[in-house]
């Protein structure tokens, strides 16, 4: 269980820095509040079948430990990070490449940075990761209104 929840964290960290850099995520802006565009994730989500297993409150934990931490800057005005997964697809990619574990659950992030509020996913490899690549950029796609 510890090496799971230290791999969580820096799961969690690592997506926490990459809002913008389109090398490690893709993202899509929205007018859309920050209220709407999680629900939006949300409903994109469920919409599809699929069962949301956690909702990482980033943006809260970032402002919440920020003093214990030594941290200076308030990063996000909000961040939340769903995590799902999907059976049929997870399996599929599982069979052309069993180590395409790492990248399950999968992810799907809504940031407010000042306003502007951004939902995203993280970068996965090319080849028998593009069907997941395809399925988060439509979840991203929908629920930024794009």
């Amino acid at each position: 269980m510890k090496p799971f929840l230290i791999t969580a964290t820096l799961a969690f960290a690592g997506l926490a820095g990459v809002p913008g850099s389109a090398q490690d995520a893709v993202t899509y802006a929205t007018d859309d509040s920050f209220d709407d565009a999680t629900f939006a994730v949300e409903s994109a989500i469920v919409d599809r079948g699929l069962v949301i297993d956690y909702v990482s409150h980033v943006g809260e934990m970032l402002a919440r430990t920020k003093a214990d931490v030594g941290g200076s800057v308030d990063i996000f005005d909000a961040a939340d990070v769903f995590l799902f997964c999907s059976a049929k697809l997870s399996r599929q990619v599982m069979e052309a490449d069993p180590m395409n574990v790492a990248h399950c659950p999968y992810a799907v992030f809504v940031t407010d940075q000042g306003g502007a509020v951004k939902v995203g996913y993280r970068n996965l490899p090319a080849g028998s990761m593009d069907v997941i690549r395809e399925l988060l950029d439509g979840i991203a796609r929908e629920a930024a209104g794009q």
